[in-house]
């Protein structure tokens, strides 16, 4: 406890001693650099009034100044990349030049016009310009690629642009995304804040796309400068105002399926040496999370967030920016048939006219969550000389997380999936601190970092047994449990009633469903049954040294790296990880070959961090798992950091100056892989820990600069994902006795393509989206012979389905023969259906005998998504104010098609059904 609060009195000091600085300078984000510079005339004499531009023609970054009386213009907040600079003004032929931002130190242009007859538009001439040299491969996006790309989860943004527009990335339910065939091992460089700690819309609150003006995603292996979570690494440069001398912004409205609505507003505005961003909106929908049915069900949500970013520039040397940012969401967790219609008791419920043992309705489930995350982040930026800058930034960000069980806790119990009534509420704080020196001289780019970070993890759990039969002290004279409420210890077994002799006494203690008083002898907390309570708190420390050079000497490139990362928490760890690339420019090609190594140390995810690390050392938590679908307690070793080394091997190639390919095959071998575990059917995920994992793949995309009005990208790659046992730590349930399996972010293949048409700027525009899965590893289908979850009468010939619920069947697309699952009738009354007759239209289930949970798992069928989005950016035509109006829809032919099904990390979800949304705007 004292190191506790002398860690957060430092984290508090940090703060106060970086905040002052915050109110004197401007922002130059650890992301982003300054591109400034002059333009003359032939005399040497500056122009004023000309119109600089400084595109990228792959990201589809474009911005304009004009110049002052000094003939100087400059860009602010410029991401790192390759850019084109231009000018042109009335009377002079344009001049050009291509400028390479890789560091906050400002890049100086010097542009000289020629007197000609008149302006002259300069535009990208060749191939040159779409190709990059650096060592690691990555995806640029910017505001001009995704303000007009559909997107499937407004609530999720961020993650649903990075799964359509880059390469490596399999699609998942309720806006997560598995990165190079990891689940979640991915991180967030919000301005040059680091956030390693899951963004989906179940565990956090991520910054919406409203306020980011572009994205850089590394599929490559990662600098040296990023660690924790480096399978994609997501660099966000988020929107300023500065130099926004004429305040701009957008107000928009919309209205679609399953009564969404969401308004919106963003402002820019400031000067030279100030500037102000921000934004915020509000979303309301009927289906917030991807449900276990087709049909929503209890699936209501919201959200409210508003993001403010303040630059300050009080010199030429200093400059620093402030992000504030603050969202709530609130949400139910959506129901299937079976809790929906509270008919998961067999028969108990209803045969008791609706009423559990408490006498009360049950009713449908109601589990609810509400999430509440604020982020503090100030950076202040010093040049030190013309050659080397000092970057400081401070950060402090929490995730509250409060998870509701129904207010009746029998309506929680789902039969082969949920025993327990759940609750939980979760704070995850992490504050911290970093600084670098970046010094750019000759053929080097030199940067050395440190970076400290502080999370506090604060665990309440709360768990009530709710099924009858899961803990019956008596066993009927046929074997089967006896669920007589008054009935709580063995000793009441009289007549024709024997006592179970799998009676767990402790158990007893939280067994809701028992009325009469407990015995004195069973040491219970109290005289009647009543919830258990876990708490738990971990302070995580992390530190990190690093050290990097990207040297260029003529067609090569070298990024050499170290990285000293050290981890203190509920186990400790440190590493030395060496960080290697190597690209080669065939410039009369206009090919990059690129080749690049990384050790990394992979950190635990935070989330559930201390029940899953020390659960399984409480008597309680042992007792509970034995009978929560998912949740074995398999060892008592806590969680601790593994270790990673990954090659990538890759290529750029421009065809011409429409078209360019990059691509990279990756080969990963971690010791110590990570993924989740579902607690029944709740958002409560544990994560848990494998012996090794190797995942290979490929990943490429394909880009089309803008062609008389028409862009184009298609993104594919495949990525194996094979985890071996056994589970070393966390709590979760094994998948069978098997030493290597494929786990459920393994896909064969997945391709993303997406074109956008607009002819000139007074025109409509057209946006289109294709997305092909083949389907992520299902989970324990059952089919004939294999490990595939088959029943006792299972054999190659027979399939027995009779563990799963009519409605579990019917989530599946299961049938035998001409007879489909309803969500009351399964396929075979009996449960057994003959192998030559049994099918999924949803699942792609082995054929008889040939299952391998290696080599022919189960998988989801694959599917194919399309979206269309159709608007208009300035309706009236006007010059000052303007209105637009768009219409989007997603899942167009309205496929019913399956993310996953009963999946041991992930449960049951379908894909959005087709959701229209219409949108207008005002913008100023």
């Amino acid at each position: 406890m004292r190191t506790s609060r002398l860690a957060i009195s430092q984290g508090f000091l940090v703060l106060c001693i970086a905040w002052p600085a915050a109110t004197y300078a401007q922002s130059s984000s650890a992301n982003a650099g300054t591109v400034r510079g002059s333009v003359l005339d032939p005399s040497g004499a500056a122009i004023l009034g000309a119109t600089v531009e400084i595109q990228n023609p792959v990201s589809r970054y474009d911005k304009n100044v004009q110049t002052d009386a000094q003939g100087n213009f400059e860009f602010d907040n410029v991401p790192f990349n390759n850019y084109h600079v231009s000018a042109s003004a009335k009377g002079f032929q344009g001049g050009e030049q291509d400028v390479n931002v890789r560091s906050p130190l400002p890049v100086e242009a010097k542009l000289s016009l020629t007197i000609g007859a008149g302006t002259q538009t300069v535009t990208v001439t060749s191939g040159t310009d779409l190709v990059e040299t650096d060592t690691t491969t990555h995806t640029d996006i910017d505001r001009g690629l995704f303000d007009k790309l559909p997107l499937e989860s407004q609530s999720s943004s961020l993650s649903s642009l990075a799964t359509l527009a880059s390469p490596g990335v399999s699609a998942d339910s309720n806006g997560l995304f598995h990165g190079l065939g990891d689940h979640a091992s991915n991180s967030f460089s919000i301005d040059g804040q680091p956030i390693t700690d899951q963004q989906s819309k179940v565990f956090s609150n991520q910054l919406p796309v409203d306020a980011v003006q572009s994205m850089e995603v590394i599929e490559g292996a990662p600098p040296a400068e990023y660690g924790g979570k480096t399978s994609l690494v997501l660099v966000v440069t988020t929107r300023s105002g500065l130099g926004s001398t004429t305040p701009h912004g957008d107000i928009t409205t919309s209205y679609g399926t399953f009564g969404t609505t969401n308004s919106g507003f963003d402002l820019s505005y400031g000067g030279q040496k100030w500037g102000n961003f921000i934004s915020g909106n509000g979303l309301d929908t009927g289906r917030f999370l991807d449900g276990p049915e087709f049909q929503v069900f209890h699936d209501h949500g919201n959200e409210e967030n508003i993001f403010d970013r303040v630059d300050l520039k009080p010199s030429d040397k200093d400059s620093i920016n402030l992000n504030l940012s603050f969202t709530r969401s609130w949400f139910q967790t959506p129901n299937s048939y079976d809790a929906q219609n509270a008919t998961a008791w067999d028969g108990l419920v209803v045969n008791n006219g609706g009423l559990g043992p408490n006498g009360s309705p049950v009713g449908s489930e109601d589990q609810r969550s509400k999430i509440r995350t604020f982020n503090i982040a100030p950076v202040w930026t010093h040049l030190l000389n013309p050659k080397t800058v000092f970057t400081f930034g401070a950060f402090v960000r929490q995730d509250q997380y409060n998870y509701y069980p129904s207010a009746n806790p029998f309506a929680d119990f789902t039969p082969d999936l949920q025993s327990a009534t759940d609750g939980q509420s979760r704070r995850l704080t992490n504050a911290g601190a970093r600084a670098s020196v970046s010094y750019v001289s000759g053929i080097h780019n030199i940067k050395v970092g440190v970076q400290y970070e502080h999370t506090f993890i604060t665990e309440r759990d709360s768990f009530g047994l709710v099924d009858p039969t899961a803990n019956a002290p008596c066993l009927n004279a046929d074997g089967s449990p006896d669920t007589n409420p008054a009935l709580t210890n063995p000793g009441n077994c009289t007549g024709a009633l024997q006592q179970n002799p799998n009676f767990i006494p402790l158990l007893a203690c939280y067994d809701l469903t028992r009325t009469s008083p407990l015995p004195a002898s069973d040491g219970c907390p109290n005289s009647t049954s009543s919830d258990y309570g876990f708490f738990g708190h971990a302070d995580i420390r992390e530190f990190a040294f690093y050290i990097q050079d990207a040297i260029n000497i003529h067609n090569w490139t070298f990024n050499l790296g170290l990285r000293v990362d050290q981890y203190d928490g509920i186990t400790k760890a440190a590493q030395g990880e060496p960080r290697l690339g190597i690209a080669y420019n065939i410039k009369p090609t206009n090919t990059v070959l690129r080749v690049s190594y990384a050790r990394t140390m992979e950190t635990p995810f935070n989330e559930n961090l201390v029940l899953a690390s020390l659960g399984c050392l409480q008597p309680a938590i042992v007792a509970f798992q034995s009978f929560v679908a998912g949740g074995q307690c398999v060892t008592t070793t806590p969680l601790s950091p593994g270790h990673r080394n990954e090659f990538h091997v890759g290529l750029s190639q421009a065809f011409g100056k429409y078209l360019v390919l990059d691509g990279e095959y990756i080969w990963k071998y971690t010791h110590e892989a990570f993924d989740f575990s579902v607690l029944g059917n709740t958002p409560i995920t544990y994560p848990i820990e494998w012996s090794a994992s190797k995942i290979p793949g490929y990943a490429i995309r394909l880009t089309m600069p803008n062609f008389h009005g028409l862009t184009a990208f298609m993104v594919t790659s495949s990525v194996a994902a094979r985890f071996f046992g056994p589970q070393v730590s966390g709590i979760g349930a094994t998948p069978g006795a098997v030493s290597v399996f494929r786990i459920d972010h393994d896909e064969v293949y997945n391709a993303t393509g997406h074109l956008q048409y607009q002819p000139t700027q007074k025109l409509p525009w057209l946006s289109f989206n294709w997305r092909f899965d083949s389907g992520l590893v299902a989970g324990p289908v059952p089919c004939a012979g294999g490990n595939c979850a088959n029943g006792p009468n299972g054999t190659d010939s027979t399939v027995d389905v009779s563990g799963l619920t009519p409605d579990q069947q019917f989530e599946g697309g299961l049938y035998c023969g001409p007879v489909r699952a309803t969500p009351t009738t399964p396929i075979s009354p009996a449960g057994l259906c003959p192998a030559n007759l049994y099918g999924s239209t949803l699942v792609s289930i082995p054929a008889a005998g040939t299952e391998n949970d290696d080599h022919n798992p189960p998988r989801i069928a694959s599917r194919n998504l399309f979206d269309l989005g159709v608007g208009h950016d300035n309706i009236f035509h006007t010059d000052k104010y303007k209105w637009s109006a768009r219409l989007t829809v997603v899942n167009l032919t309205n496929k019913e098609a399956l993310y996953n099904f009963l999946s041991t990390f992930s449960g049951t979800h379908y894909v959005s059904p087709r959701a229209i949304t219409a949108t207008i705007g005002f913008h100023f």
